[in-house]
């Protein structure tokens, strides 16, 4: 069907080491931060320059996360998504759907391969990952804390 709305999707396993800075990416969604219209899902929200992901080169901002060493992230908190990832050890097993040119039109305010047309979508999306990012920092830090 040749890039149609009905290709079939590409599922990739990627294995990472945690380096100093952990994984190398963000991440975006849950049940709580529905990223993409009438999915839960895990997204990768944001390539760290330099962090592991980046390096291995095979993970990409808008790629869906399905599971962590074996473990699926479907219909989860996003809470409880990111104690996964901080709980996962130093080899960390992948497993992504890899994002489709034809389902890009489904994201609400996900990550395009091009500018949008519309200004209001591009700082919808900015203040959406600035959102994810800091609420991210402080699970984190309170989990820190906890942990001490």
């Amino acid at each position: 069907m040749n890039g149609s709305l009905h290709s079939r999707p590409r599922l990739v396993d990627i294995n990472l080491n945690r380096g100093p800075a952990g994984l190398g990416f963000n991440i975006i969604g849950g049940i709580d931060q529905q990223f993409v219209r009438n999915d839960n899902g895990v997204y990768v929200s944001k390539i760290k320059e330099g962090g592991s992901a980046a390096l291995d080169g095979r993970l990409e901002e808008g790629d869906k996360i399905l599971a962590i060493n074996g473990v699926s992230l479907e219909n989860r908190y996003h809470s409880d998504v990111v104690e996964l990832f901080r709980s996962a050890g130093e080899n960390v097993h992948l497993r992504v759907m890899k994002k489709v040119a034809g389902n890009i039109s489904d994201l609400s305010n996900g990550p395009a391969t091009s500018k949008p047309d519309r200004q209001p979508s591009s700082s919808t999306l900015g203040m959406l990952a600035l959102f994810a990012g800091a609420v991210s920092i402080i699970v984190i830090v309170a989990l820190y804390k906890r942990l001490k």
